[in-house]
């Protein structure tokens, strides 16, 4: 018969569980052999108080899980198995009476098993073991006062076993149910924890219980990536095909425009709750290799020129932040970065972009930059006056060395001299006087990101 025991022992998963059988109580036995039945099952009632002695006992010898609960709090632990005993002793004499109430109580012990941790094939186990105690009382009763009726009980054996079953299916069943709903209340509780830190908007009395769920520090460094890829999965519930180097923490998260990714920074490793799941469990915390090692804040680099990823994967960096209430700022200097990116694609790491993140992050003051300074080469045919752009976009990127963009262009030195003398007379500035290279550059990064 089910048992209801409390435990505090943390979750495990079970086997997989029993179908349940039929939901009536059929025996194929003759009027005779149910007369033995409900005679014997009648005396097992009435001695209820030493059934449900021995099994407590039993369960302590021979559960290790329920153990604990049944020494800290024995008194209401024995209530419970006598509830769970006489509904189910009781519907072997009237099924259709205590039916239902014997199945509401084997739910209740599945539910409160799962939310209490107790592993699954624990629980069944000790259904099992109530079921076999009450049918070798079944036995020796009869035996006892009836022998001749021994061989009657044979008929009804496969029903009273059937009857054990068709309850551990229900408690499976009700045990899958709740872990369920478990699982799916933590993992949007880390979402939301994460959701509040990425946003700048998680108390500080709050940021403990945040670091307990996420396996983060509280008084750690991080950094946020910010993935935009050229298809996102729907809903954006799953991890970009983002491949990050081994060793390397992350906690995803799915962001409105981007999937977005904590980054624990460091010299030591993460403060986790070896409770709290990992990579795979909701789409939260986890690594993308084989530890859970914290990077070291030199390390941030390194990381952005080995990430990988598919052709058009844009992603952006944020600068290194200190503490977990700072996460939101991180976030939104990822998203500058991001911005920063180019349409093709490529890795943008804040901190080595910074004059074009001032660009992206003042988009109008960014498009009149670039219409200032390059607007006289909208007169030209479109043809010649991208020429004057990518001779000077390639001059900039060799720091000024014509030789280079030349190579880079494929034509000669002064081919690229002569391009450059012509942009400076079409729009009257100066590439040898610094103020006007920096308005040059930024006006470029402008136009290539903001199409000004």
């Amino acid at each position: 018969m089910p048992q209801v025991v409390r435990s505090r022992i943390r979750a495990l998963h079970g086997p997989p569980p029993v179908a349940p059988l039929p939901h009536r109580f059929r025996s194929l036995a003759d009027r005779e052999a149910i007369a033995v039945l409900h005679r014997a099952a009648q005396v097992l009632l009435e001695a209820l108080p030493e059934l449900t002695d021995r099994l407590v006992e039993q369960l302590r010898e021979q559960e290790p899980a329920y153990r604990t609960a049944i020494e800290s709090d024995p008194a209401e632990i024995w209530q419970e198995v006598h509830h769970s005993l006489r509904h189910n002793v009781a519907s072997l004499i009237q099924p259709r009476e205590f039916r239902e109430a014997a199945h509401r109580t084997s739910r209740w012990i599945g539910e409160t098993r799962a939310e209490q941790g107790v592993p699954l094939d624990a629980v069944l186990h000790a259904f099992r073991m109530g079921g076999a105690m009450v049918w070798q009382d079944l036995v020796d009763e009869t035996a006892r006062r009836h022998p001749e009726d021994i061989r009657l009980l044979v008929h009804v054996a496969a029903d009273v076993w059937n009857f054990v079953d068709e309850h551990c299916g229900v408690v499976a069943e009700a045990y899958r149910q709740a872990e369920r709903r478990l699982t799916w209340r933590r993992e949007n509780q880390q979402r939301l924890m994460t959701s509040a830190l990425l946003d700048g908007t998680a108390r500080i009395a709050d940021l403990p219980d945040a670091a307990a769920m996420l396996g983060l520090s509280v008084h750690g460094r991080y950094a946020v990536l910010a993935v935009a890829t050229a298809r996102r999965a729907p809903h954006g519930t799953s991890q970009p095909p983002l491949t990050l180097p081994a060793g390397t923490p992350v906690l995803w998260h799915a962001g409105a425009d981007a999937e977005l990714a904590i980054l624990p920074l460091g010299a030591g490793p993460v403060a986790a709750d070896p409770a709290v799941p990992r990579e795979g469990d909701a789409e939260t915390a986890g690594t993308d290799g084989g530890t859970s090692e914290a990077l070291g804040p030199d390390e941030l680099a390194s990381v952005a020129a080995e990430l990988t990823a598919p052709p058009g994967t844009r992603i952006g960096i944020s600068s290194v932040v200190d503490g977990l209430a700072s996460v939101g700022d991180a976030r939104r200097l990822a998203e500058t970065a991001l911005r920063a990116c180019p349409a093709s694609g490529g890795t943008v790491l804040l901190d080595e972009h910074l004059p074009t993140a001032l660009v992206v992050s003042s988009p109008g003051l960014g498009t009149a930059l670039a219409g200032r300074v390059l607007g006289p080469l909208d007169r030209l045919d479109p043809a010649d006056r991208d020429v004057l752009i990518e001779t000077l976009t390639a001059w900039l990127d060799s720091d000024g060395s014509a030789q280079r963009a030349g190579a880079r262009l494929y034509c000669h030195r002064n081919t690229v001299l002569n391009r450059l003398r012509r942009f400076e007379q079409l729009t009257g500035r100066c590439l040898t006087r610094p103020s006007d290279a920096v308005e040059v550059s930024l006006a470029l990064a402008a136009r290539r990101l903001l199409g000004g």
